[in-house]
């Protein structure tokens, strides 16, 4: 269950500074923030919505969101993305309300930046408008209201889209053994990945290359955290390639047998719209394979 987000603001003329403490990873909070079929659920004050969002999160990328109230009324946005840092910092500029030769009368300026706070994130949002018409008045006083209402939307979202993907069986074999299997590199070959070494302590990183036979991907892991007998976990990346996500094994001891649960954190972080080989789907129908066919048959290989 997440944990209750903090909220601070901070009003200072024509700008706002809201601080929020989410109950997500880095990484992941910075995913849904720019990933514009996240974008589109939670931006907006509440009752309204984003029928169109378009963003390139890239600096010099474009942004076009049209935003529909609770009436039906439309209210498109325009922007351009200015800075970007995987995952700490991103910078926009929104403008809109176009007057009748199509000129916006308000320009803002928003900088999102995302601190790791133990395993959370600080997300802070600063709000300057840069110029706005008097006509504007009324939207720059309703700047908080607006982004503290979008914000509490994001935060319920996140845990819903970044969900992780979870395999679970329970194996004919003592924790003992289940552990052993699962830390030994010469039980691993027989049937994880090929491992050239492993060591079940904090720190230690290894790599391995698989994938689908067309392409193999190098994968590189950090043990973060080991309690011994009952649960281990290392972080899971591709250099090269965006993202940032965790793989954990619990064990539990059911009479004698051993309830594995397989937890894999953070896979939205890859890039899956540019490659289907990053898709939830695919960790989902990997982990399956190697927890249910080829962990089951190496722990209870047939008589």
């Amino acid at each position: 269950m997440a944990q209750k987000n903090e909220l601070i603001h901070e009003p200072v003329k024509n700008e706002l500074v809201i601080t929020r403490l989410i109950a997500a990873p880095r990484a992941l909070t910075f995913k849904a923030w720019t990933d514009p079929k996240h974008l589109a659920q939670w931006w907006g004050p509440k009752g309204f919505s984003a029928p169109v969002c378009r963003m390139d999160p890239r600096p010099g990328g474009a942004i076009y969101i049209e935003m529909r109230g609770p009436d039906g009324v439309q209210f498109p946005i325009q922007g351009t993305v200015r800075e970007v840092v995987v995952p700490e910092k991103f910078v926009f500029v929104t403008t809109g309300f176009e007057d009748a030769q199509g000129i916006p009368q308000i320009e803002i300026l928003n900088i999102v930046t995302f601190a790791e706070e133990q395993g959370k994130t600080r997300l802070t949002l600063r709000s300057s408008v840069i110029r706005a018409t008097p006509e504007m008045a009324e939207s720059v006083a309703g700047m908080e209201q607006g982004w503290t209402q979008s914000l509490e939307r994001f935060v319920n979202l996140v845990p819903g889209l970044l969900a992780p993907v979870v395999c679970e069986r329970t194996f004919n074999a003592p924790i003992a053994t289940v552990w052993k299997a699962i830390t030994n590199v010469n039980d691993m070959k027989q049937w994880y990945f090929d491992i050239t070494e492993f060591k079940p302590e904090v720190g230690f990183t290894f790599e391995f290359a698989a994938g689908p036979p067309e392409k193999t991907y190098l994968h590189r892991c950090k043990v973060v955290e080991v309690v011994p007998g009952k649960k281990l976990c290392y972080s899971w990346e591709y250099p090269g390639n965006e993202g940032l996500s965790y793989v954990t094994f619990e064990l539990f001891d059911e009479s004698g047998k051993t309830k594995l649960k397989l937890t894999h954190e953070g896979v939205e972080t890859f890039p899956s719209n540019e490659n289907p080989d990053f898709a939830r789907s695919s960790f989902a129908g990997g982990w399956n394979e190697i927890i249910n066919t080829l962990l089951k048959n190496f722990l209870e290989p047939a008589s």
